[in-house]
């Protein structure tokens, strides 16, 4: 059948608020959003969705041999706008804060402290994984419900106009850019592009009335939000939420002084401090309790491959290979030169994709930082861009597969090892040899 309206799929919806997007997590009753792309075509498992209890499929094809199933099919001009649009529409029947949070580095540290904060609070909802894409958010969108008290949505880019597209069907109410390094240059255009491509979360707050929470260091974004109704915080304490930054503590896991106390972590490295700043501010603006925020933050412990700690019967393991890029990788470096009573350093670095024309230069200089400032320290290096450097690690690999060989002949014991490279490598494959 076709949509009559945005309306009618949202009536739909209410009756089967359970959305997905690939069959193999579809359970029965779900909607079946058939999106395609350059390699693949949701539209062929429409019929297999539908015989796997899916309740519709949304389609932008014609789908052959589909006459059984024809009421329970919904053909679109185009699936993926059809779902923003749905997820903008369900946006829109909610009354409640819906806080943005964008930035080059530190976004999903800083959406898990926030929602710590607030779900301890509040009914809240939050970007699950990495749900923080054209798809991801949309998503996320639709998997809120209608009992929801506050809503923290993460956006990713790697473009200009990305996260204006996302505030068009996010309409926050409130925002946060966490900084703006050196992560997508080749799509940005440099780093002035990233600055440019995510203040445009700014222009959308300012457009509706919105709040950004800013950290008064950042000169940039200070001067971009000028006009804008704000909530700062920082090292100034001029500020509506001032902090201290703290010395880490014996197990390398950051703090701060905040409202008067002291905020502990689960945190590596001096650099998250803005990270739970931020969370603190937030918590300032809400006027929640500083010590009940402070419990709540230091409540969290990093998963899923990001700056998590692995202790294995032989070796102590910072796993940090979700993703990476210059900024983060030199922050990571840095966190882990700090480390107390760290043995036999071992650090393991894997390509950093999206720099384009910035990706020879970006990796030359994680390794120099090495030789500069940490120059006892094994390193190895896993991809064809560390290995092409002019100055390379003294041990290069093509390939995770590789690395992983090597490591299991190698047999350490007793070292700390530092994971970090961007999503493509896989470096977690590392871990089973260490």
């Amino acid at each position: 059948m076709k949509l009559g309206s945005i309306e009618d799929l949202y009536s739909i919806y209410c009756a089967h608020p359970s959305v997905v997007t690939d069959t193999r997590k579809l359970k029965s009753g779900d909607l079946y959003f058939a999106l395609k792309g350059p390699n693949f075509n949701g539209n062929i498992f429409a019929i297999a969705a539908l015989e796997a209890g899916a309740a519709y499929a949304i389609v932008d094809e014609a789908i052959a041999d589909s006459d059984t199933y024809e009421e329970r099919i919904i053909l679109v001009q185009d699936v993926l706008t059809t779902l923003q649009q749905l997820a903008k529409y369900h946006r829109q029947q909610f009354d409640i804060p819906f806080i943005a949070i964008t930035g080059s580095n530190g976004k999903t540290t800083t959406k898990e402290l926030v929602y710590s904060v607030l779900a301890s609070h509040f009914k809240t909802y939050t970007t699950q994984g990495n749900l923080n894409n054209h798809i991801g958010v949309p998503l996320t969108l639709l998997s809120i419900p209608k009992n929801a008290a506050m809503a923290v949505i993460e956006m990713g880019a790697n473009h200009q106009k990305e996260i204006e597209s996302y505030c068009a069907y996010t309409l926050p109410t409130f925002g946060m850019i966490t900084n703006c390094g050196k992560a997508h240059l080749e799509g940005f255009g440099g780093v002035e592009g990233v600055i440019k491509g995510k203040s445009e979360l700014y222009d959308r707050l300012r457009e509706w009335n919105g709040t950004a929470l800013v950290h008064t260091n950042d000169a940039a974004q200070m001067s971009r939000t000028e006009g804008l109704e704000r909530w700062t915080f920082g090292t100034d304490s001029h500020t509506e939420t001032p902090y201290l930054s703290l010395p880490s503590d014996e197990h390398g896991f950051a703090q701060i002084e905040c409202a008067g106390i002291c905020v502990q972590t689960h945190l590596t490295g001096a650099f998250q401090s803005t990270n739970i700043a931020a969370a603190m501010a937030l918590a300032d603006w809400l006027e929640i309790n500083a010590e009940e925020a402070a419990a709540a933050i230091n409540s969290y412990v990093p998963n899923n491959n990001r700056a998590e700690w692995r202790t294995t019967e032989r070796n102590r393991v910072l796993l940090d290979a979700y993703n990476a890029n210059p900024s983060s990788t030199l922050a990571s470096l840095q966190a882990f030169a700090q480390l107390p009573n760290a043995e036999n350093p071992l650090v393991v670095l894997g390509d950093m994709f999206e720099l384009g024309e910035w990706a020879a230069g970006e990796h030359q200089a994680m390794l120099d930082w090495v030789h500069n400032h940490a120059p006892h320290w094994s390193v190895w290096t896993v991809g064809p861009l560390y290995a092409a450097c002019p100055r390379p690690a003294k041990r290069t690999f093509a390939t995770t597969e590789e690395a992983l060989n090597e490591l299991n002949s190698a047999a350490l014991k007793g070292a700390t090892v530092l994971i970090k490279g961007s999503r493509g490598m896989a470096l977690e494959q590392l871990l089973p040899a260490l």
